[in-house]
């Protein structure tokens, strides 16, 4: 090796020894005839200084510039006096160059590679080599490697087997566009890549692989934001022979030990679990953020006979009346209060009704409307202080859940009610197992057909409605880390989900049926779950997008400005395809 130490590993222990490092040059300054270099590898920055008396390697160390690619041979002594740079690990040391070897230079850059300059993600993302140079990222790819590895170890530790699953399979359209892939020997078809390894992985537990896990590679074609990316990665993890709890308990314990080895934080257990129903009452989402309070409360009954036409209008029609208290609200300007009526419409709400609490009662346009007693329930049940904000919803259920807890988190932000310092992790359980969709006016499935029902000896396409999953969700402070559920291992109750969500047996075979096959030698009780492996690394790292711990992401418009993929192909691997390309 050309070096002996990461500079960022160069510390009090290595004063008067020699030292060889590697890197480029972060920054270059002339004091008065010495040259400072600040070194940086990946472990971190080193201050490296250049001596005039040096004559030959001082008159290479005054043409270095920035990014330039060298090597340093020196001995390590203390900073002088007054020189301790205590915002860098290496801040009370420097090196005293002996030796330096230029090994590349470096042009002009089209941005610092700086944590601080900000600089367009197309730009970012087009020379993403430099961008990943960043100190900031470097620490995210060294703490993505950290919870890898102790996620692996944590499972190998539990007796888990890692066995991969393939990248090229049959298309299952029941869930996001599939990536398909053209065969080349076989004229008209098309493999897919996967969404998840989730037949594979049931298909292992038949096999008698009682617990599986990989740090599986998924492929969704879909619309991109900030927590979504055409390719991710994801914690796929299965067992034979178990319950809810226990595979509740199992990621509780290595989530626990994660956030312990990566953050130094002790995460108590059990975590707290939540129904769904509860979840989507009191904060309007079934990945809430409970790390402030502000719940959203029903009025329903209480105010279904209100004067207010708007309320006993809509409980007339079945829907429901919620409401939210906002702290200090009261001093909202009402082009403020507008603002926030514009804001709820974005999620299908006609109108925010809201009261302004004083000392003595409420003031608003409505409160006419309203009985004392009225007024004294509102306040009571939201526990509404003077100078709050009550706003209220009345709407279909759906709607009336989406506005109001859309506002609770938009107020939680900007009145600065969220302890970012908080790692609240939250299990909700109790999920519908279908929902009813409008347009193809039939169920579908909350989270996959292949989820075991709660009660399956009463269940019919009449009572789908009120049937309840054996299903999951691992929620941390308002995102979902992932979920899962325990399986269907019989083939008769598989039928009868897929004969309540109008799959024919004929596309059930055709879409299933090696799994639906392999139900019948002998399947296990089995379940599992996937955590979605980018965003917990987002969150650890402190990050808002999940490209930010991707090395090579795409851009929200699903392309890749460092390659120029996707691109056209010649004509000849099309032809040995067998595919023309039709340009709408």
């Amino acid at each position: 090796m050309k070096r002996s130490s990461y500079c960022g590993d160069v510390r009090e222990h290595t004063i008067g020894k020699e030292v060889a490092v590697c890197g480029w040059v972060h920054s270059r300054r002339d004091h008065g005839g010495v040259i400072f270099i600040d070194l940086r590898d990946r472990a971190g920055l080193l201050q490296v200084v250049f001596q005039p008396e040096n004559q030959d390697i001082f008159k290479i160390a005054e043409n270095l510039r920035s990014e330039y690619v060298i090597s340093v041979k020196g001995v390590a002594r203390n900073r002088p006096e007054g020189t301790l740079n205590p915002n860098m690990l290496t801040g009370g040391v420097e090196l005293v160059a002996a030796e330096l070897e230029v090994f590349n230079t470096c042009p002009r850059l089209p941005f610092e590679i700086s944590d601080y300059v900000e600089t367009s993600e197309e730009l970012r993302l087009k020379y993403r080599y430099l961008d990943l140079r960043r100190p900031n990222f470097q620490k995210n790819f060294i703490m993505r490697h950290k919870i890898s590895n102790e996620v692996r170890s944590f499972l190998n530790e539990e007796g888990f087997l890692e066995i991969e699953t393939p990248f090229l399979t049959k298309s299952t359209p029941e869930g996001a566009r599939d990536f398909l892939v053209p065969s080349r020997f076989h004229h008209g078809s098309f493999f897919a890549l996967p969404q998840s390894p989730q037949i594979f992985k049931q298909i292992l537990m038949v096999s008698g692989f009682d617990k599986y896990y990989q740090l599986a590679r998924c492929f969704r074609d879909e619309d991109l934001r900030a927590d979504r990316q055409l390719e991710f990665t994801q914690v796929d993890i299965e067992m034979s022979f178990v319950e809810e709890d226990d595979v509740i308990d199992l990621i509780e314990r290595m989530l626990s030990r994660v956030c312990k080895s990566v953050s130094h934080l002790d995460i108590k257990t059990p975590f707290k679990r939540m129904s769904y129903e509860d979840a989507m009452l009191k904060y309007g989402s079934d990945k809430p953020d409970t790390r402030f309070e502000m719940e959203i409360v029903d009025f329903s009954h209480e105010l279904k006979n209100s004067e207010f036409g708007v309320f006993s209008s809509t409980i007339a029609k079945g829907g429901v009346i919620r409401g939210l208290c906002i702290p200090k609200g009261a001093d909202f300007s009402r082009s403020e209060i507008d603002q926030l009526t514009k804001f709820v419409s974005e999620y299908g709400a006609k109108g925010l009704a809201w009261m302004k609490i004083t000392d003595s009662s409420a003031q608003s346009n409505i409160v006419k409307f309203f009985k004392e007693e009225e007024i004294k329930t509102i306040i009571s049940k939201l526990d509404a202080k003077s100078k709050d904000l009550v706003v209220f919803l009345a709407d279909e259920e759906k709607i009336v859940a989406q506005g109001l807890g859309a506002l609770r988190l938009k107020m939680g932000r900007e009145l600065g009610l969220i302890d970012k310092n908080k790692f609240n992790f939250l299990w909700i359980v109790d999920f519908p197992l279908m929902e009813w969709d409008k347009e193809e006016r039939r169920w579908q499935a909350l989270h996959h057909p292949f989820t075991s029902p709660k009660d399956n000896t009463s269940l019919t396409k009449e009572n789908a409605g009120t049937a309840k999953a054996k299903a999951y969700d691992v929620i941390l402070n308002g995102i979902e880390l992932g979920g899962g559920s325990i399986r269907i291992h019989k083939s008769d109750v598989q039928k009868k989900i897929f004969d309540i969500l109008n799959i024919s047996d004929e596309s059930a075979k055709q879409k299933f049926g090696f799994l639906l096959d392999a139900l019948t030698y002998g399947a296990p009780p089995h379940g599992g779950v996937a955590l979605g492996f980018d965003r917990m690394c987002a969150i650890f790292a402190g990050e808002d997008s999940i490209r930010e711990v991707i090395a090579f992401p795409k851009t929200q418009k699903a392309f890749d400005p460092l390659s120029n993929a996707p691109a056209p192909v010649n004509e000849k691997q099309l032809k040995e395809l067998g595919v023309r390309v039709v340009v709408k």
